[in-house]
């Protein structure tokens, strides 16, 4: 069956997609304008301070109440159950704001537990609704997403070893990890102040975000924190990568919107040589060719996301296909961003350094647009049909 009959018109995006990402721009307009933003996390910072972690507590509590956490959980264990689409909306907001907290991690979290479908992993999803936050962890210290890659190990109810590249680790309450139990892959639920568990925080430049290294040290669990067991966690993980790389392309893509708009504002009132910048052809076609990728990755993505409610057997290829387009205009569009505010673009006063910061974080994450590109084509070379 094509394609065409088998997504929703635009992609499923109705009345109430378009009113919860009407809620969240001026929520988010309002609570945290970029002037705020920038005196938030770039207000007396050295090069020395790359592990810091600033955010608005308040903001957040705020994010909490009107039930942003919630969006992903399945009705069943009391969340809103929304559409994939729905949530790329709304983490889309997020990004354009370059909002600080462990918003997309929790979203991550969501998927992956659903992904599991046991009544252990609903207990957890039920504290998402509580408002507790997550993150999850599942990398090697090489930044692999392999699924037996994970340096931690299971045995006899305890954890041991380091798991690595663990988002706004220093903010959430629990932890979602990829431990070997036996030989096999295993997901955990491990509070973020259990006894033995020590948070190393690294030097990122990423200034809205912080990334760590989790350590146990025979970190003691029982088997209710077990929410996927041996022979189940690889298939659950498979399983919500599509959703993973959809809120990671969703927050490139919001903010990727913030640099064009910004960028052409500034093209509108400064003037050179007796014109505005944007009267320069110099100017305006990178503007122009920014719009034009933005769009491609923004129409991948919300493909992408259509396809996790609706074509799930596709969402894995979609969702490679919008990250790696997702890379490539941020790549492009950060470096414009910069190059066409002039020589105040290089300064610390100018808030575009904080999102060509988060940027370069982002596309990193899960891959880069080249990393996507080969396991596509892996998918493609493997099942033919995909094509």
């Amino acid at each position: 069956m094509s394609q065409a009959t088998r997504q929703p018109k635009n992609f499923g995006f109705d009345e109430d997609e378009q009113a919860l990402r009407s809620l969240a721009e001026k929520v988010l307009s309002d609570k945290l304008p970029t002037t705020l933003l920038h005196e938030l996390v770039a207000r007396g910072r050295t090069l020395a301070d790359g592990a810091s972690c600033r955010w608005d507590t308040d903001l957040w509590k705020q994010v909490v109440e009107l039930g942003w956490l919630a969006t992903a959980v399945p009705e069943r264990v009391g969340g809103l159950g929304m559409s994939a689409v729905a949530v790329a909306a709304l983490v889309e907001q997020a990004g354009m704001a370059a909002m600080p907290g462990p918003f997309v991690p929790t979203l991550g979290a969501t998927y992956l537990l659903d992904a599991c479908r046991n009544s252990l992993a609903d207990n957890a999803l039920a504290l998402i609704c509580e408002g507790k936050s997550f993150s999850y962890a599942v990398c090697d210290r090489h930044g692999s997403w392999d699924y037996n890659a994970s340096e931690l190990t299971l045995d006899n109810n305890a954890v041991s070893g380091s798991a690595y590249f663990v988002q706004d680790a220093q903010k959430v309450d629990y932890f979602l990890v990829n431990a070997k139990c036996e030989g096999e892959p295993a997901l955990l639920i491990v509070p973020a102040d259990a006894k033995g568990l020590s948070i190393r925080p690294n030097a990122i430049i990423d200034l809205t975000r912080d990334q760590a290294i989790l350590h146990f040290d025979n970190v003691e669990i029982d088997d209710a924190q077990i929410v996927s067991a041996p022979g189940g966690a690889i298939k659950a993980i498979q399983s919500a990568t599509p959703a993973l790389l959809v809120l990671n392309s969703a927050d490139i893509c919001g903010a990727a919107e913030w640099q064009l708009q910004t960028t052409v504002d500034y093209a509108r009132t400064r003037k050179q040589f007796e014109h505005t910048l944007g009267f320069y052809q110099a100017v305006k076609h990178p503007l122009v060719e920014f719009m034009v990728a933005i769009d491609l990755a923004r129409g991948l993505l919300y493909n992408a996301a259509c396809a996790i409610d609706h074509e799930p057997d596709k969402a894995e290829e979609f969702a490679r296909m919008a990250k790696s387009a997702a890379a490539d205009a941020a790549a492009f569009g950060s470096k414009k961003s910069i190059q066409l505010h002039g020589g105040i673009g290089f300064t610390w006063e100018c808030f575009v350094h904080v999102y060509l910061k988060r940027q370069l974080h982002s596309i990193t994450l899960m891959g880069d647009a080249s990393y996507q590109r080969v396991k596509l084509a892996e998918m493609l070379l493997e099942n033919p049909n995909l094509v």
